[in-house]
């Protein structure tokens, strides 16, 4: 029993001490820390924040260093009421950027173009943010348009579509100085895009852009049918040499070979009979052999003269059964 009551002390001591620790810790604490906050015992500056102390239309601190910060040793007694009878007013000093679309702007040549303009800024003066300029954003948003339109307007096409660098450096350095009063810097100013704002005039631009096109294509299928042409006479006349060259050879080399068989008048007049024999050999022509008792006999004249007018060939031979003589060829009379 005595166990028991030890037990049950135990756990209403630990749920009051867990109580009274909940209390105490998620209630009294912030309700303590936020009494001392509003009578300016101290303040907590985050990261890339400026907090900015204005008493009586007068600025009396401003914090821009992260960290907990005591204000009663950097105010003293204007502490107590700086959050009664004063403004306290947080700054975001992290880097912002915006872009500005189509700012119409003229060619040298009196083209309308459109220039799309990305820039970067950050406040570096929170008290000038505040107080030089009611809309400081505003105004460094129209700067940046008019230092555009100034600089920009009247340079050549070819410029202005090219050398982005240098344009970007123009609307920078005139936007700069007037930014720093207003409690801006200006960071990185880049020209994204130029383009046309006449829609007639980008579609004859398409137009001619696509005529050269096919007057290019055109060029470069006339120039491969030219190269192909002259490499083709290129390879013909040269053909056309080497035959020639050859065809001159020919007359050459069979000259000097009869040249050197008619040296010997036995062997060039057996060749030259060959030849005859196999010429009328392949001239498929009938041939009437005579023997050489009958060539002086008027009949077989007159016979052998009928046979030659009917479209035979006759050709005095030596008789078949004669001595001597050669042999019939098969297939002929």
């Amino acid at each position: 029993m005595d166990t028991l009551n030890s037990l049950g002390s135990s756990f209403a001591t630990m749920a009051m001490s867990t109580f009274f620790s909940f209390i105490g810790c998620f209630i009294l604490l912030p309700f303590f820390l936020g009494f001392l906050r509003f009578f300016g015992f101290y303040v907590i500056v985050q990261e890339r924040r400026a907090i900015v102390f204005v008493l009586f239309g007068k600025v009396e601190l401003v914090i821009d260093e992260p960290g907990l910060h005591f204000l009663w040793g950097q105010l003293g007694l204007k502490a107590l009421i700086i959050n009664l009878l004063g403004t306290v007013q947080e700054i975001d000093l992290r880097l912002d950027q915006e872009y500005l679309r189509a700012t119409p702007v003229n060619s040298e040549e009196g083209a309308p173009m459109g220039i799309g303009i990305w820039y970067e800024m950050w406040i570096s003066d929170p008290v000038a943010y505040l107080f030089k300029n009611a809309d400081p954003r505003g105004s460094l948003r129209a700067n940046v348009s008019n230092a555009t339109v100034r600089n920009l307007s009247n340079m050549k096409l070819s410029s202005m579509l090219e050398d982005r660098h240098a344009m970007s450096s123009l609307v920078r350095n005139e936007v700069s100085e007037k930014s720093t009063e207003w409690g801006y810097s200006l960071g990185t100013v880049y020209v994204r895009k130029v383009h046309f704002r006449d829609a007639n005039m980008i579609q004859q631009i398409e137009e001619k852009v696509v005529n050269r096109l096919r007057q290019v294509t055109s060029a470069i299928r006339q120039d491969g049918t030219n190269q192909v042409n002259l490499i083709t006479s290129t390879a013909e006349r040269q053909a056309a040499v080497e035959f020639a060259k050859a065809a001159a050879m020919r007359p050459f080399i069979v000259g000097s070979a009869l040249n050197t068989i008619a040296q010997d008048s036995e062997v060039a007049e057996v060749m030259f009979e060959i030849l005859e024999n196999q010429k009328m050999l392949e001239g498929k022509v009938n041939v009437t052999l005579i023997p050489p008792d009958l060539r002086g006999d008027q009949l077989t004249q007159f016979l052998t003269a009928n046979q030659t007018t009917q479209g035979g060939t006759s050709a005095p031979t030596a008789d078949a059964s004669s001595p001597g003589s050669p042999p019939p060829v098969p297939g002929q009379n």
